[in-house]
């Protein structure tokens, strides 16, 4: 009976938001001719009104909605107080952080992470305990990580065009949901373009040719918009090539014209006022806010409406060039299905007719869980140390400052819980395991927990927040986030990892880190290691099911690990032929892209394709046998690479372009394809305007890692 009376409440209040109809309410009216006449019901106030990140129009009953940031978890009440504050306020499911998810190599995993965070957005904006109106969601980051002392590199992907393309499509399909007709929530990409350093990041230029914007900086936006759906992403405070790219012309002449783009094209928050104060690009607000309108900007994150009035007023932008900018905001509305009451919105009860909040539910807990299990990449494991025998253990010294806490980054939410890896280790363990617990070696309190155990779990790692300090500050120079750059890749807390294996050799060293650390000594003597990203709930329960071997880790990284700071270009150089990358860089890795290691071994063999030449628009299917030779069952993600030895133009030393992750029990054989499209080989060619796919031979490589080749086979491309 309760369920029934909210229905009816929601249809009630449906009609009295709706009592007067508009076509622009008719849904078998086509999408053009609803928006339009939207529009034309408008005055000039509510135009410019529309342009805000809360799009609504209460005088034609249209609610509308705001935006929410949502890289790993809806950031409705977090450190950067993104949302309401007081009894409306809420907690959300909280993942690994979005390197941590990329770093899982599980598009289909990510994607039903997106979607269980577009149902929370749902629930919050319908439920009437909440009411907070969030559907258009800052997420995902299609930023390329191509420099690991970036200080958001936790909220990318990492350094692989083709990885992010995939994880980004993945995300944003999660996101907005299957269905034809409506989405979940609206997918905002960030941040468009080449924005991957934070020092000077208001007013420096990322400089690059036309290839590398083709080919990799705007890459995964691109399949973000044409494979994943997104129609909407957010400019970046930078310039690219010596223009800001909130008023860049390949807002319109690539986005827009070339991907079929025609949604929200947003300044990031306080972008607009630093097109005068940083960029000193425009002479006057006004000037600049119609230079944004005209590039492409349709909503705006800081204070605009005096700007945008006075540019109407002096004519430096037209009534009508506002409503085409509006059109796209409608557009993001009307997906969402906000302009109507339809009864076949299959998300518009969401919230009504399911009263228990998503993060309450085992499912939300179980997800959480499942994703940071297959997020954990297990570097080293000399001699078997891990998985640890629960059987033979009687007391384990649990060591270090990031044991005992889970740390929300800048765009997290607040979890409903959070688990340590120390909580997590005393779960699986029990009463009858002794763990003792020091957070660092105060009066020798690690040696000596250490010495007296059966082994030694050191957990060590980077402050996502800084450890509080004020923006733009590091509390030590390996640290990183929004608005400051690391300005070392060594790790401080090495030193406390020297001191545990001295007291104790069986030392497993837990990196907990939003980037690669240079942890050359570590490598060398400690026989364990793993790693972990910030920030997921369920940090202590995942770790412990790994150590303990109730799960085989199967995660990859996704940035190169190197061995000294000086190995990396200056960081404001973005051409990354200049040794950036695996794909470019010639030293040998600490930890190669795409690597890391499972509890079991893996034999791959016979491969075959079903084609030796490959044409334009077609597919080629390589498959091979991959058996589990080793005694755990275990995932194994198996990664192909090519190289163009025949390339008349320059072309990367080696290049992603399928993979797949496969769970294999122990004993057991599967049949892996990896299929590749010809259109995944071609390169940007500058004269022709256009991706060409040239002919000649390639090499082609798979394995686990962009160093292990394990099969490899020749194809020949045909024009």
């Amino acid at each position: 009976m309760k369920k029934l009376i909210l229905i009816l409440n929601l249809i009630l209040i449906h009609h009295f938001v709706f009592s007067q109809t508009y076509p622009f309410q008719n849904t078998k009216l086509g999408e053009d001719g609803r928006i339009r006449n939207l529009i034309s019901l408008l005055n000039r106030d509510e135009k410019v009104n529309c342009l805000s990140p809360w799009i609504a129009v209460p005088r034609l009953g249209i609610k509308g909605t705001r935006v929410v940031e949502g890289l790993h978890g809806l950031a409705y009440s977090g450190p950067a107080n993104w949302a309401v504050k007081g009894p409306k306020a809420s907690v959300t499911t909280t993942f690994p952080q979005a390197i941590g998810l990329a770093e899982m190599w599980d598009p289909d995993l990510i994607q039903k992470v997106a979607d269980w965070e577009a149902t929370e957005a749902r629930y919050l904006a319908q439920n009437s305990n909440f009411g907070i109106s969030g559907l258009i969601v800052f997420a995902p980051n299609a930023d390329m990580g191509r420099d690991i002392r970036w200080g958001r590199t936790e909220e990318c992907y990492g350094e692989d065009p083709f990885l992010n393309g995939t994880l980004v499509a993945a995300f944003v399909k999660g996101l907005q949901g299957n269905d034809p007709s409506f989405w979940k929530t609206a997918s905002l990409m960030k941040h468009f373009l080449a924005n991957s350093n934070e020092n000077n990041r208001s007013y420096n230029s990322s400089d690059f040719d036309e290839r590398l914007f083709r080919e990799y900086y705007s890459y995964a936006f691109y399949k973000g918009v044409t494979e994943g759906g997104s129609q909407a992403f957010m400019t970046a405070y930078n310039k690219y090539n010596g223009i800001p790219c909130t008023v860049h012309p390949v807002l319109r002449n690539v986005t827009m014209k070339d991907w079929g783009l025609r949604g929200i094209i947003s300044t990031d928050g306080g972008a607009f006022k630093q097109l005068i104060n940083t960029h000193a690009y425009y002479p006057s607000l006004g000037e600049a806010a119609a230079g944004c309108i005209k590039a492409g900007i349709t909503m705006f994150l800081d204070d605009y409406r005096s700007s945008v009035v006075e540019a109407l007023d002096k004519g430096l932008v037209t009534e009508k060039e506002i409503e085409e900018a509006i059109y796209g905001n409608f557009r993001i509305l009307l997906k969402l299905g906000l302009l109507d009451n339809s009864t076949v919105n299959p998300y518009s009860l969401i919230g009504i007719s399911d009263t228990i909040a998503p993060w309450t539910r085992t499912e939300a807990k179980e997800l959480a869980r499942k994703a940071t299990e297959k997020s954990i990449v297990l570097l080293k494991n000399e001699n078997t140390l891990l998985p640890l025998d629960r059987d033979k253990l009687k007391s384990v010294a649990v060591i270090g400052p990031s044991a005992n806490m889970v740390v929300s980054d800048w765009y997290s939410g607040t979890p409903p819980y959070q688990v340590s890896i120390l909580a997590g280790l005393r779960n699986a363990l029990g009463s009858d395991v002794q763990i003792r617990f020091a957070s660092g070696n105060k009066a020798d309190s690690a040696v000596i927990a250490a010495r007296e155990c059966d082994v030694a779990i050191v957990c060590i790692g980077n402050h996502p927040l800084s450890y509080g300090l004020g923006w733009g500050q590091n509390h030590v120079p390996s640290d990183g986030r929004e608005d400051i750059d690391r300005q070392a890749i060594s790790i401080e807390q090495e030193d406390l990892v020297k001191l545990v294996m001295a007291a104790n050799p069986k030392t497993v060293l837990v990196m907990v880190s939003s980037f690669p650390f240079a942890i050359n000594w570590s490598k060398e003597h400690v026989p364990a290691i793993l790693h972990v990203t910030q920030s997921g709930q369920e940090t202590g329960n995942a770790m412990a099911d790994v150590i303990l071997g109730k799960v085989s880790p199967a995660g990859r990284v996704v940035q190169t690990w190197i061995t000294s700071i000086d190995q990396l270009p200056p960081i404001l150089d973005y051409d990354i032929r200049k040794g950036r990358t695996y794909m470019y860089d010639t030293n040998a890795p600490l930890f190669p892209f795409g690597f890391g290691l499972t509890y079991t071994a893996f034999i791959y063999s016979d491969l075959k394709t079903d084609k030796n030449v490959i044409k334009k628009d077609e597919v080629v299917n390589f498959t091979f046998s991959l058996k589990n030779s080793g005694k755990y069952d275990s995932d194994e993600v198996t990664q192909l690479y090519v190289s163009f030895p025949d390339s008349k133009v320059s072309r990367p030393l080696k290049s992603l372009k399928g993979f797949k992750r496969v769970f294999i029990r122990k004993g057991e054989t599967v049949k892996v394809t990896i299929p590749v499209k010809a259109s995944d080989l071609t390169y940007w060619d500058s004269d022709k305007k256009g991706f060409v796919l040239e002919a000649g031979k390639i090499d082609v490589k798979i394995g686990s890692s962009s160093e292990d080749n394990r099969l490899s086979k020749s194809l020949t491309i045909s024009k």
